[in-house]
């Protein structure tokens, strides 16, 4: 289940609640900033037509325009054919002093930055409403883009719940059949396209989106899996970054087997957290972290064994438990869930468990809302090389278990539909340095669950001009949760663009 489990940002942005505090300004617009008309800054040669794109801006909503844009399938043929993106703006509150546009992106890969944007007011300042046009639009591949597309739902649902800690050839021929299905229906429905969805393509598609909305520069907020995608961009196009921040970093130089090790572990720590808070409160699961935990593992135990009842019309197997207890490590204010759901499954309701897992899967009762579930892989598989055959995994069991014996497995198993992938991973894993690119601010939080806080520290060290600023504390992301220190470094800096002149802890 690793792609699941990898969606490290569908979270990203839930419950958090807008702030009346505002770091300043910065004063009046930028001369030539934001023109009315782009292109803006540079236009790579002969992709002029999809930079001097005139978007028909249409109301889609309270305060929102939405458009479709055009960029080339394939950037090495730009004649060639064409894919949509479909994105969405929230005017600036201050049309007279609008420093520009600041492009937002969730991460996933695979979550929506379309939604992303129409949530504006509760994932950003009010000063940065207040200046900037906000844009968010889902990348190639995903939602209302022209989209990936592999399973139906009877299809997602059984490889969602596949037994991802294999303990006999049996259960790893299962578990193989899953990913190979994944992996053909994307083939048969999406072949065309699954060559293109890759970052690097992702970050060539926000460049045409800076040109057409004439700014000369980037301003760019990334969470999770967006931090990638903005370093990305940044490796790509280092004389147009203008501000960037990228919160809840991931590390690029890092191969697939270190982030899936390192994310078991950091969900580990997440929930240690957890327990340490719930045993502090008397809760209902005991009163040491110690006894909280065994709890946790129970049910993780028995669950393999027999799936619990859900809600009369599916049944919850310890790969959806898995789910429902890692999704509400994303975000502090969940962990109430979290323990309501543990403990009803020990008394054999997999009911909220199985909310928990849908909520995070975007499973809804009539199916599936996204394809982020799809795209995650469809993305990963692309970036870099993972597992390449079962032996692999095999091979690589006892390194995960010691990693971590909770989580480990999931990880690794999670792997097999990168080995039966259609398509060649195009990149390998490597440092981004960005030479000559502007101040990047770089946000990590200690106990992030689904991007260790190290990955934030190797992010912002392979930056020539990176810059940390580190959050003491739990959830995924740094900034909007509740830390002025973060908050107003965050503003200043996107507002003023003014960094931090230090790594900064907060």
């Amino acid at each position: 289940m690793t792609a699941v489990l990898v969606s490290v940002a569908l979270a990203a942005g839930c419950g958090v609640a807008s702030r009346a505090q505002d770091a300043g300004d910065g004063g009046s617009a930028q001369p030539g900033a934001n023109p009315s008309k782009g292109p803006a800054g540079p236009v790579p040669a002969g992709l002029e037509k999809f930079y001097q794109q005139q978007p028909d801006w249409e109301r889609c909503g309270s305060g929102s325009q939405c458009a479709t844009i055009t960029v080339p399938l394939d950037y090495s043929k730009p004649a060639g054919e064409t894919i949509e993106l479909r994105a969405r703006k929230v005017p600036a509150r201050d049309r007279t002093g609008k420093i520009g546009t600041l492009f937002i992106n969730p991460g996933g890969p695979g979550a929506s930055g379309v939604e992303f944007a129409g949530a504006a007011s509760f994932v950003l300042g009010s000063s940065l409403l207040r200046k900037f046009d906000v844009v968010g639009w889902d990348p190639r591949g995903v939602g209302d883009s022209t989209p990936v597309k592999c399973l139906d739902t009877e299809q997602l649902d059984a490889f969602i719940a596949a037994d991802g800690s294999p303990d006999d050839e049996a259960e790893i021929t299962a578990l193989n059949t899953q990913a190979k299905t994944l992996a053909e229906g994307c083939r048969q429905r999406s072949g065309k396209l699954l060559p293109h969805v890759s970052t690097k393509d992702a970050a060539r598609d926000i460049d045409v989106l800076r040109g057409i909305v004439g700014d000369s520069e980037l301003y760019y907020l990334g969470m999770s899996y967006g931090t990638y995608l903005g370093a990305t961009y940044a490796e790509l196009f280092p004389k147009n970054v203008g501000r960037l921040v990228l919160d809840g970093a991931v590390d690029p130089s890092n191969t697939a087997e270190q982030n899936n090790m390192a994310q078991a572990k950091g969900f580990d720590t997440a929930l240690e957290a957890f327990a340490a808070d719930c045993a502090a409160r008397s809760c209902r699961l005991g009163g040491s972290k110690e006894e909280v935990l065994a709890k946790v593992d129970k049910l993780l135990t028995e669950s393999d064994a027999t799936p619990l009842p859900g809600n009369g019309d599916r049944n919850v197997p310890q790969a959806l438990v898995v789910l429902g207890v890692i999704f509400p490590l994303y975000l502090k204010d969940y962990w109430p869930r979290l323990e309501d759901a543990v403990v009803d499954g020990l008394a054999g309701n997999g009911s909220r468990l199985l909310a928990l897992a849908d909520e995070y899967t975007d499973r809804t009762p009539r199916g599936y809302t996204t394809n982020a579930n799809e795209v995650i892989y469809a993305v990963n598989c692309v970036d870099r090389q993972d597992i390449t055959s079962i032996a692999d995994a095999k091979a690589d069991a006892a390194k995960y278990q010691a990693a971590s014996p909770r989580f480990g497995a999931f990880l690794l198993w999670g792997s097999l539909a990168c080995a039966n992938w259609p398509v060649k991973a195009e990149d390998k894993p490597h440092p981004i340095k960005a030479p000559g690119a502007k101040p990047i601010v770089v946000v990590g939080t200690t106990r992030d669950p689904a991007t260790p806080y190290e990955w934030a520290v190797g992010l912002a060290g392979q930056l020539e001009s990176g810059v940390l600023v580190s959050r003491d504390g739990d959830g995924h992301t740094g900034y909007n949760e509740g830390n002025d220190c973060v908050d107003n470094a965050v503003e200043t800096y996107l507002l003023q663009g003014t960094a931090p002149t230090a790594d900064l802890k907060c």
